[in-house]
């Protein structure tokens, strides 16, 4: 492939119509992103209650040396592969979150001006100066191509104090902030390399990047992302033509990836790789949508039983009066109708794994019939008179929570102990974030190859609201919502906003309103509560964002500025439960000029 024309940051401008100067502090045209002296702003000190701030996400100082002695440490007990995989995972995770962090605060800015913000951010976070080089961005071919220089890189600088000149390059966390920080913000997987690095004795570190699949090889920078060797490092890969993939239907689970590099969808992988030589008993939960078939196809793969059958059942879709025969057999004659005698689903995965989804669905008298076959390790089918000796490894799945079936009475405790020997919890699409824009990538390629037809990638607005929506469907809405996009489209084009939320899904919209109570509403309806992990507003971000985004409709009402204020420092003080340092932090202030505010509002 040719390499892509170098398009300066200037130049870039020109075709966008905004101005991308390389001056940290000259403020940008209306509609554009931060400058440093915006984000420097956006950074709240509390020694207080010892916390600090940087656009609502909770920070901390750390000594670079202590730093350096973690890294140390781990490369001398889990050797440098593990290091370089666990430490690029941690930048990965930290480029995301500062993508979303942005994209929060400041979400009516252009996706060209937006995206210059996240080298400003990595500076004002101490750990390297972006210099970059050039970047081609455009949302409506989807296409990427960036070089940037890293000056002063923290992490190189601790790596050659304790291991001097090496022959490869060490910063491993701040490429995995860029690829982070760029996945997020384009929603499209983007690889970077370092190229050079002053660990290698260059005079500073230097490094490319591009979508996933425009690398040569990139499943050598796959495996330092995925923080297991069964997920998949194939995903984007050269696409193949159309015909060779056939329909979901018809796919074996061979064919179906696992995608991720999120911190709790790693978890879940961690987990399975602890169980999968043992032949306990798996229990999968989590909400409808978020994999556990796949999962538990993936524990047969990687155990020693691969070679043997995997059996799946859905237990939701048996008829009550069928489950026994379904999994036990049934004997010729047992019935009117049983004309051969069949074996039953345990009989068939004698050997392997048997997999039962939906298990809460049993009935009672079908539970008492399971948790006997597990106690035995043997069946009678249904009109036999001997049992049957089995070797089943038995999976099981639900989303429900048994624990209060049982209190309910509709699930029996002792099936559950059985059941229960190694539950795996597999969380739901909104608490792995991180993970939207690979699957956007790889569900967007895989459902193109499906139809046969080519799109180049996704609209900005399709992006935010993508990463932005709750999914109650988790992975199976958002496949089918690329999907819907992938045939919507035109051919040649990107997937926008109107081809994916066709179906009454309420997404997350830029365009806000202010409710009597001072609640942020949006034209689709509230917003969606923040991330758990940000159970702390982001301080500054009301009286920073809110007049500049209110002011006309607060006119429009009526309102004064003043009026406006004050609703807010109300519903902050509300918010807070009268808690004022905590309001304060909510908006921006200190407490005593939050305190003086107040006292104002007081007066006649």
């Amino acid at each position: 492939m040719s390499k892509p024309p170098r398009v300066s940051l200037a130049e870039m401008s020109r075709v966008t119509g905004k101005m991308l100067n390389h001056g940290d502090s000259q403020h940008l045209t209306a509609g554009a992103a931060p400058t440093l002296d915006d984000l420097t702003q956006s950074l709240h000190f509390s020694p207080g209650d010892g916390r600090i701030w940087l656009n609502g996400q909770r920070m901390q100082l750390l000594h670079t040396t202590s730093l350096g002695a973690l890294r140390r440490e781990l490369l001398e007990s889990i050797g440098a592969e593990r290091t370089r995989g666990l430490l690029t995972r941690v930048g990965y995770s930290a480029g995301a979150r500062d993508a979303q962090l942005l994209r929060e605060r400041w979400p009516n800015a252009e996706p060209g001006s937006l995206f210059a913000a996240g080298p400003r951010m990595h500076s004002l976070e101490g750990a390297v100066k972006v210099e970059p080089l050039h970047f081609e961005f455009d949302f409506e071919r989807g296409t990427y191509h960036g070089e940037f220089l890293w000056h002063h890189s923290s992490e190189a600088e601790v790596h050659q104090a304790d291991f001097g000149i090496g022959t490869e390059p060490a910063c491993w966390m701040q490429t995995g902030y860029a690829i982070g920080y760029t996945s997020a913000m384009i929603g499209r997987l983007t690889i970077y390399r370092e190229v050079e690095c002053t660990c290698m004795g260059h005079h500073r570190c230097r490094l490319i990047g591009k979508p996933a699949d425009e690398w040569d090889n990139v499943e050598e920078d796959l495996r330092f992302l995925n923080a297991e060797a069964f997920v998949s490092t194939t995903a984007y890969g050269v696409p193949q033509q159309a015909a060779e993939l056939p329909g979901d239907d018809q796919r074996p689970y061979a064919d179906k990836e696992m995608v991720g590099v999120s911190s709790a969808f790693n978890a879940a992988c961690h987990m399975l790789r602890r169980v999968a030589p043992t032949a306990a008993t798996v229990l999968f939960t989590g909400e409808s949508g978020v994999g556990k078939e796949l999962f538990a196809y993936m524990l047969h793969q990687i155990s020693p039983r691969k070679e043997q059958p995997f059996v799946a059942v859905n237990c939701a879709a048996i008829p009550e009066t069928l489950i026994e025969s379904e999994l036990f057999g049934v004997e010729r004659g047992a019935y009117t109708g049983a004309s051969h005698s069949r074996p039953g689903r345990f009989e068939r995965a004698s050997g392997g794994t048997l997999f039962l989804d939906e298990i809460g669905t049993l009935s009672l008298v079908a539970q008492g019939k399971l948790l006997r076959a597990l106690q035995e390790g043997e069946i009678e089918r249904v009109g036999g008179v001997r049992s049957v000796k089995v070797d089943v490894r038995l999976v099981a799945a639900t989303n429900v929570d048994l624990r209060e079936e049982i209190r309910q009475g509709r699930f029996r405790e002792d099936l559950f102990f059985r059941l229960n020997v190694f539950p795996i919890h597999l969380p739901p699409l909104r608490d792995r974030r991180d993970d939207i824009p690979l699957l956007m990538g790889y569900f967007m390629r895989h459902y193109g190859q499906k139809h046969q037809r080519r799109v180049t990638g996704f609209t900005a607005r399709a992006v935010d609201a993508l990463l932005n929506y709750h999914f109650p469907g988790n992975i199976r809405e958002l496949q089918n919502l690329v999907e819907r996009g992938v045939i919507y489209a035109d051919e040649g084009g990107p997937i926008d906003l109107p081809h994916l939320f066709t179906s009454g899904e309420e997404s997350q919209t830029s365009y806000f309103s202010l409710a009597q109570t001072g609640r942020l509403t949006g034209h689709g309806g509230a917003m969606p509560t923040a991330p758990a992990q940000q159970e702390t507003p982001a301080p500054g971000a009301l009286l920073d964002v809110l007049p500049a985004m209110l002011r006309q409709q607060a006119q429009g009402k009526g309102w004064s500025l003043d009026q406006l204020e004050s609703t807010l420092i109300l519903a902050a003080v509300q918010r807070a439960d009268g808690n004022l340092s905590a309001a304060a932090r909510m908006l921006g202030l200190t407490r005593p000029q939050l305190s003086y505010r107040m006292k104002k509002l007081q007066q006649p």
